[in-house]
């Protein structure tokens, strides 16, 4: 188990570039939904954040629209996103095969999966209004729901949730079990994105 702060460190301290961790983790979400999806005439829906998450969850739009319908709702500020995850954001921004919606757009309801890449490991005191009410609609929808690396509004080190959480299906986390989700293992997939043990 690795707590929120480890995991920052051990991450700054790797000789491998962030774009490549970014990489390695959206590729990761990626494999978990093949292999237990058969995504033909599947629809996705990747809900993304302006940070390291939301970059995350672009890295798997990338990969999935080959693969299935695929939409992006980002609802965090362009402006705000760090270099590595504007990259990532650039990559997807303009690709035919990956429709971005608004959020009036979004019938959540119309999707077979749900992909919560709002909010990680970074997540600070209460959540603001936006994301609270994205958090109601993903968990209102009947889609399949996957969160990245941790369920939006939960504290990755004591699991506690001070507000309200994305129920989650499947939770792909990285490098190893986070000590928050100790109590949701039987829905978690530790994909390994390259660190050292």
């Amino acid at each position: 188990m690795i707590s929120s702060q480890d995991m920052r460190i051990l991450e700054a301290n790797s000789d491998i570039p962030r774009l490549s961790l970014m990489e390695n983790a959206g590729r990761a979400v990626y494999q978990a939904i093949m292999q237990r999806f058969e995504l033909k005439d599947k629809r996705i829906l990747i809900v993304c954040y302006h940070g390291n998450n939301g970059a995350d969850g672009f890295v798997a739009a990338r990969h999935l629209c080959d693969e299935a319908e695929t939409d992006v709702l980002f609802i965090g500020d362009e402006s705000k996103l760090k270099k590595d995850a504007l990259i990532n954001f650039k990559k997807i921004e303009h690709n035919e095969k990956v429709q971005f919606l608004m959020e009036d757009e979004v019938d959540f309801d119309a999707y077979d999966i749900i992909i919560d890449a709002v909010l990680g490991i970074g997540i600070q005191g209460r959540l603001n209004r936006e994301i609270s009410a994205i958090i109601d609609d993903i968990n209102n929808s009947k889609a399949y729901k996957i969160s990245v690396d941790i369920p939006t509004g939960l504290n990755p080190d004591t699991g506690d949730v001070p507000d309200k959480c994305v129920n989650a299906d499947l939770i792909v986390t990285f490098h190893d079990m986070k000590k928050g989700l100790e109590k949701f293992q039987d829905k978690v997939v530790v994909a390994d994105i390259g660190l050292a043990r």
